[in-house]
Protein backbone atom coordinates (compact mmCIF):
# COMPACT_ATOMS: atom_id res chain seq x y z
CA UNK A 1 0.00 0.00 0.00
CA UNK A 2 1.37 3.65 -0.61
CA UNK A 3 0.39 5.97 2.18
CA UNK A 4 1.78 9.50 2.28
CA UNK A 5 2.22 10.97 6.00
CA UNK A 6 2.15 14.84 5.25
CA UNK A 7 3.43 16.62 8.80
CA UNK A 8 2.26 20.90 8.92
CA UNK A 9 3.23 21.17 12.79
CA UNK A 10 6.13 22.38 13.89
CA UNK A 11 8.59 19.79 15.13
CA UNK A 12 8.91 20.80 19.09
CA UNK A 13 5.27 22.03 19.61
CA UNK A 14 5.04 20.90 23.28
CA UNK A 15 3.34 18.00 22.04
CA UNK A 16 4.15 14.31 20.86
CA UNK A 17 2.48 14.35 17.85
CA UNK A 18 5.10 15.00 15.17
CA UNK A 19 6.97 12.02 17.14
CA UNK A 20 4.03 9.94 17.15
CA UNK A 21 3.98 10.55 13.23
CA UNK A 22 7.34 9.64 12.96
CA UNK A 23 6.95 6.20 14.67
CA UNK A 24 3.84 5.36 13.11
CA UNK A 25 5.63 6.04 9.78
CA UNK A 26 8.61 3.51 11.18
CA UNK A 27 5.69 0.95 11.31
CA UNK A 28 4.28 0.79 8.30
CA UNK A 29 7.51 0.36 7.15
CA UNK A 30 8.50 -2.85 8.99
CA UNK A 31 5.23 -3.70 7.64
CA UNK A 32 6.04 -3.67 3.75
CA UNK A 33 4.19 -0.81 3.38
CA UNK A 34 5.97 2.20 0.49
CA UNK A 35 5.86 5.32 2.72
CA UNK A 36 6.17 9.23 1.55
CA UNK A 37 6.31 11.91 3.81
CA UNK A 38 6.39 15.79 2.43
CA UNK A 39 7.15 18.21 5.42
CA UNK A 40 4.88 21.94 5.02
CA UNK A 41 4.09 24.89 7.43
CA UNK A 42 6.53 24.44 10.57
CA UNK A 43 6.95 21.18 9.90
CA UNK A 44 9.96 22.09 7.07
CA UNK A 45 12.33 22.64 10.33
CA UNK A 46 12.49 18.97 10.89
CA UNK A 47 14.44 18.67 7.56
CA UNK A 48 16.83 20.85 8.67
CA UNK A 49 20.59 19.85 10.89
CA UNK A 50 19.95 23.52 12.87
CA UNK A 51 16.68 21.45 14.22
CA UNK A 52 17.91 20.20 17.46
CA UNK A 53 15.32 19.23 20.52
CA UNK A 54 14.76 21.81 23.31
CA UNK A 55 16.69 20.36 26.52
CA UNK A 56 14.97 17.75 28.33
CA UNK A 57 13.05 16.39 25.14
CA UNK A 58 13.72 12.75 24.86
CA UNK A 59 13.61 12.69 20.76
CA UNK A 60 15.68 13.95 18.01
CA UNK A 61 12.89 14.02 15.48
CA UNK A 62 15.43 15.07 12.65
CA UNK A 63 17.36 12.07 13.44
CA UNK A 64 14.27 9.80 13.21
CA UNK A 65 13.37 11.29 9.52
CA UNK A 66 16.91 10.96 9.11
CA UNK A 67 16.06 7.57 10.18
CA UNK A 68 13.42 6.71 7.68
CA UNK A 69 15.33 8.24 4.41
CA UNK A 70 17.82 5.75 5.40
CA UNK A 71 15.32 3.11 4.58
CA UNK A 72 14.30 4.88 1.67
CA UNK A 73 10.95 6.82 2.61
CA UNK A 74 10.96 9.27 0.13
CA UNK A 75 10.66 13.01 2.07
CA UNK A 76 10.01 16.16 0.08
CA UNK A 77 9.63 19.80 1.84
CA UNK A 78 7.75 22.46 0.59
CA UNK A 79 9.95 24.51 -1.05
CA UNK A 80 7.53 27.86 -0.44
CA UNK A 81 7.81 26.97 3.08
CA UNK A 82 11.31 27.20 3.21
CA UNK A 83 11.41 30.68 3.54
CA UNK A 84 7.94 31.42 4.81
CA UNK A 85 7.67 29.21 7.87
CA UNK A 86 9.60 27.21 10.78
CA UNK A 87 12.29 29.12 13.26
CA UNK A 88 14.91 27.95 10.75
CA UNK A 89 13.89 30.26 7.65
CA UNK A 90 15.66 30.29 4.83
CA UNK A 91 18.60 27.35 6.14
CA UNK A 92 19.08 24.55 3.96
CA UNK A 93 17.49 20.64 4.20
CA UNK A 94 19.47 17.70 4.65
CA UNK A 95 20.69 15.35 2.58
CA UNK A 96 17.66 13.07 1.24
CA UNK A 97 14.82 15.79 1.60
CA UNK A 98 14.19 16.90 -1.51
CA UNK A 99 12.79 20.79 -1.93
CA UNK A 100 9.50 20.20 -3.72
CA UNK A 101 6.10 22.18 -4.45
CA UNK A 102 2.94 22.04 -3.70
CA UNK A 103 1.95 20.47 -7.24
CA UNK A 104 4.49 17.33 -6.27
CA UNK A 105 2.02 16.81 -3.16
CA UNK A 106 -0.86 17.01 -5.05
CA UNK A 107 0.69 14.24 -7.54
CA UNK A 108 1.58 12.26 -4.59
CA UNK A 109 -2.25 12.59 -2.79
CA UNK A 110 -3.77 11.52 -6.09
CA UNK A 111 -1.16 8.72 -5.92
CA UNK A 112 -1.32 7.38 -2.58
CA UNK A 113 -3.52 4.81 -0.85
CA UNK A 114 -4.01 6.66 2.24
CA UNK A 115 -2.86 10.36 3.26
CA UNK A 116 -2.72 10.75 6.53
CA UNK A 117 -2.30 14.25 8.05
CA UNK A 118 -0.23 15.16 11.33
Amino acid sequence: MKILIIFNREPYDSTDVTWNGLRLAGKLVEGGHEVRIFLMNDAVDMARDVCRPPEGYDQDLSKMLKDLIALGVVVKVCGTCMARCGIYKNHPYFEGAEKSTMQALADWVVDSDKVIPF
